[in-house]
């Protein structure tokens, strides 16, 4: 299985260049550009038509990924439109199930145990991406701490959303995903808790309806020599309560050699640091004998959320997390405006979200 945050594999949806909407602004942007440069084989259009295609094509363009243009009008539009996270978000049409899962003691502490387990969970990904010809089966992996005093109570979840019309037998997929799963350890089928509805909300923080305050992050990087203990590192902070979830999205056979091709034609096209394009080869044909051994490629999102019981107690705990990101090398993208929507993604229910719903 080949999945990463670092770019080389192909472009993750933790690093998404455009989101959905800018991708159709660009094809807009595009399409008028080609019929401008058509047009000048019959008339000299204007220059004021080239002027207003350039000025769209920069301001779409030129500065894609988390910080454009595009996203932010996105988000702005969002947060005037949207008090909380609408049931849409978490209603896909198709069948989800949530399981809890306890793995066997010391499993996460010993290394050998540790990569056996997560070869189990890579066999479940690589099984979910050969069962549909498009992109579209996500699993979802949740991790909650609560403190209470000196003790921590860890609880850990397993979701499967498999989108309606993309498989004949969605519960062939179900069983054969929990029959791998349940060698991880104790596995459990359950029925989550309701989404908590937002009452209020800040900059950089939301207050759900049981009176607790959340503020969540999406994780942009983390460094290869994580060796697996990415969420030990991320759950580092023993004094604030806190969620930790990856949603994974593995691509069919197909798909992931045509991402894995496509992305190795974009590093040597656009990539001028002989050192960065040097790093990308190797990273490419690391990918490429990955997929001759029958692996696949998985897109990612991963989301940190901490809690508190008041807006500064909240905030607080995100200096805190920040500060113990840093320490592993970890980036963290507090998604600003976004908070209503984010807390959604550490909850079960963000198995069933469609990519982009939080851009």
């Amino acid at each position: 299985m080949s999945y990463s945050l670092t770019p080389g594999y192909r472009v993750p949806a933790v690093q998404r260049g455009l989101s959905p909407a800018e991708a159709l602004l660009t094809k807009v942007n595009a399409g008028v550009g080609g019929a401008a440069v058509l047009s000048t084989m019959t008339m000299s259009p204007p220059i004021v038509v080239f002027a207003t295609v350039g000025a769209a094509a920069a301001v779409l363009n030129l500065s894609p990924g988390p910080r454009s243009v595009g996203r932010w009008a996105t988000v702005g539009y969002r947060r005037l439109r949207e008090r909380t996270a609408p049931q849409s978000m978490t209603a896909a049409p198709g069948e989800t199930v949530t399981w809890t899962l306890h793995p066997d003691h010391g499993t996460m502490q010993d290394p050998a145990r540790r990569s056996a387990f997560h070869g189990a969970f890579d066999r479940a990904l690589v099984f979910a991406a050969g069962q549909a010809r498009s992109a579209g089966i996500q699993i979802h992996a949740t991790h909650d701490v609560t403190l209470d005093g000196l003790y921590a109570t860890h609880a850990q979840t397993i979701s499967l959303h498999v989108p309606r019309g993309l498989a004949a037998r969605p519960a062939r997929i179900i069983d054969t995903v929990a029959h791998e799963l349940a060698a991880l350890g104790d596995l459990q089928e359950i029925e989550p808790e309701p989404v908590l509805v937002v009452v209020d909300r800040g900059r950089g923080w939301c207050a759900l309806e049981d009176g607790s305050y959340a503020a969540t992050a999406r994780v942009t990087g983390w460094p290869e020599e994580a060796e697996g203990d990415l969420m030990a590192k991320m759950l580092l902070p023993r004094t604030i309560d806190r969620s930790f979830s990856v949603l994974y999205r593995p691509l069919p056979a197909g798909q992931s050699r045509r991402s894995a091709k496509w992305q190795r034609a974009a590093s040597a096209a656009f990539t001028l640091d002989q050192v960065a394009r040097d790093a990308q080869q190797d990273a490419s044909a690391t990918v490429h004998g990955a997929l001759v051994d029958g692996a696949a490629l998985v897109d990612l999102d991963a989301y940190l959320t901490v809690w508190g019981d008041s807006p500064d107690a909240v905030l607080d705990a995100r200096d805190q997390a920040h500060l113990a990101a840093d320490r592993a090398r970890i980036r963290l993208d507090w998604l600003t405006g976004q908070q209503h929507r984010a807390h959604v993604m550490t909850t079960p229910h963000g198995a069933s979200t469609k990519k982009g719903a939080i851009l």
